[in-house]
Protein backbone atom coordinates (compact mmCIF):
# COMPACT_ATOMS: atom_id res chain seq x y z
CA UNK A 1 0.00 0.00 0.00
CA UNK A 2 1.31 3.44 -0.98
CA UNK A 3 2.81 5.68 2.06
CA UNK A 4 1.47 8.96 0.33
CA UNK A 5 -2.70 7.55 1.93
CA UNK A 6 -3.45 10.31 4.16
CA UNK A 7 -5.08 9.28 7.75
CA UNK A 8 -5.87 13.04 8.07
CA UNK A 9 -9.76 12.92 9.43
CA UNK A 10 -10.26 9.45 9.95
CA UNK A 11 -11.78 8.64 13.83
CA UNK A 12 -10.55 5.17 15.10
CA UNK A 13 -12.19 3.84 18.10
CA UNK A 14 -9.20 2.62 20.77
CA UNK A 15 -10.07 0.07 23.18
CA UNK A 16 -6.53 -0.50 25.68
CA UNK A 17 -6.92 -1.34 28.88
CA UNK A 18 -2.90 0.10 29.56
CA UNK A 19 -3.43 3.72 30.60
CA UNK A 20 0.48 4.52 29.30
CA UNK A 21 -0.22 2.43 25.76
CA UNK A 22 -3.30 4.05 25.60
CA UNK A 23 -1.88 7.54 25.62
CA UNK A 24 0.91 6.36 23.50
CA UNK A 25 -1.12 4.98 21.03
CA UNK A 26 -3.46 8.13 21.20
CA UNK A 27 -0.07 10.64 20.79
CA UNK A 28 0.44 8.26 17.90
CA UNK A 29 -2.99 8.64 16.38
CA UNK A 30 -3.22 12.22 16.57
CA UNK A 31 0.11 12.99 15.09
CA UNK A 32 -1.51 11.11 11.71
CA UNK A 33 -4.58 13.49 12.11
CA UNK A 34 -6.73 10.94 13.62
CA UNK A 35 -9.71 11.56 15.97
CA UNK A 36 -9.45 9.35 18.59
CA UNK A 37 -13.06 7.76 19.94
CA UNK A 38 -12.51 6.66 23.37
CA UNK A 39 -10.13 5.24 24.54
CA UNK A 40 -12.44 2.43 26.05
CA UNK A 41 -10.76 0.58 29.04
CA UNK A 42 -12.72 -2.33 29.60
CA UNK A 43 -15.42 -4.95 27.92
CA UNK A 44 -18.31 -3.29 28.68
CA UNK A 45 -17.27 0.40 27.36
CA UNK A 46 -15.62 -0.96 24.35
CA UNK A 47 -18.97 -2.76 23.27
CA UNK A 48 -21.19 0.21 24.29
CA UNK A 49 -18.99 2.45 21.56
CA UNK A 50 -18.78 -0.51 19.03
CA UNK A 51 -22.64 -0.03 19.23
CA UNK A 52 -22.67 3.71 19.07
CA UNK A 53 -20.86 3.79 15.74
CA UNK A 54 -19.54 7.24 14.37
CA UNK A 55 -15.60 5.52 13.74
CA UNK A 56 -13.95 4.66 10.68
CA UNK A 57 -11.68 1.61 12.31
CA UNK A 58 -10.96 0.77 15.44
CA UNK A 59 -7.71 -1.22 17.22
CA UNK A 60 -8.63 -3.32 19.72
CA UNK A 61 -6.45 -4.60 22.74
CA UNK A 62 -7.38 -8.47 22.31
CA UNK A 63 -6.65 -8.63 26.24
CA UNK A 64 -9.23 -6.58 28.35
CA UNK A 65 -8.17 -7.64 31.73
CA UNK A 66 -8.42 -10.81 31.25
CA UNK A 67 -11.49 -10.99 29.14
CA UNK A 68 -11.18 -11.28 25.30
CA UNK A 69 -12.06 -8.39 22.90
CA UNK A 70 -14.08 -10.80 20.51
CA UNK A 71 -16.96 -9.69 20.90
CA UNK A 72 -16.61 -6.28 20.39
CA UNK A 73 -14.44 -7.84 17.28
CA UNK A 74 -17.47 -9.64 16.16
CA UNK A 75 -19.67 -6.67 16.42
CA UNK A 76 -17.49 -4.80 14.38
CA UNK A 77 -17.52 -7.12 11.60
CA UNK A 78 -21.19 -7.71 11.55
CA UNK A 79 -21.33 -3.85 11.10
CA UNK A 80 -18.59 -3.93 8.32
CA UNK A 81 -16.15 -2.00 10.23
CA UNK A 82 -12.41 -2.51 9.61
CA UNK A 83 -10.40 -3.39 12.91
CA UNK A 84 -6.79 -4.28 13.77
CA UNK A 85 -6.04 -6.45 17.05
CA UNK A 86 -3.33 -5.53 19.36
CA UNK A 87 -1.66 -8.18 20.89
CA UNK A 88 1.65 -9.41 22.65
CA UNK A 89 1.27 -13.01 21.53
CA UNK A 90 0.98 -11.96 17.78
CA UNK A 91 -1.44 -13.90 15.60
CA UNK A 92 -1.40 -16.96 17.87
CA UNK A 93 -3.21 -14.77 20.47
CA UNK A 94 -6.38 -14.50 18.02
CA UNK A 95 -9.44 -17.13 18.20
CA UNK A 96 -9.64 -19.54 14.97
CA UNK A 97 -13.11 -17.06 13.81
CA UNK A 98 -10.87 -13.68 13.63
CA UNK A 99 -7.68 -15.19 11.82
CA UNK A 100 -6.78 -13.47 9.20
CA UNK A 101 -7.66 -9.84 10.54
CA UNK A 102 -4.72 -7.47 10.99
CA UNK A 103 -2.66 -7.82 13.69
CA UNK A 104 -0.18 -5.85 15.15
CA UNK A 105 2.67 -7.41 17.50
CA UNK A 106 2.74 -5.38 20.88
CA UNK A 107 5.20 -3.42 21.05
CA UNK A 108 4.94 -1.82 18.08
CA UNK A 109 6.05 1.67 16.77
CA UNK A 110 4.27 4.71 15.24
CA UNK A 111 5.26 3.44 11.37
CA UNK A 112 3.60 -0.02 12.17
CA UNK A 113 -0.10 1.07 12.75
CA UNK A 114 0.61 3.40 10.03
CA UNK A 115 1.55 0.76 7.92
CA UNK A 116 -1.86 -1.00 9.42
CA UNK A 117 -4.48 1.45 9.09
CA UNK A 118 -3.32 2.65 5.69
CA UNK A 119 -3.25 -1.23 4.44
CA UNK A 120 -7.32 -0.96 5.53
CA UNK A 121 -7.66 1.51 2.84
CA UNK A 122 -9.82 4.03 4.76
CA UNK A 123 -11.45 7.26 3.67
CA UNK A 124 -13.00 9.45 6.28
CA UNK A 125 -16.39 9.34 7.03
Amino acid sequence: MSDSIDLTGLKILVVEDEMLVSMLVEDMLSDFGCSVIGPAADLTEAMQLAQQGGFDAALLDVNLGGKPIFPVADLLRDNGVPFIFASGYGEAGIEASHRGAPVLQKPFREVDLSKALKALGLTPS
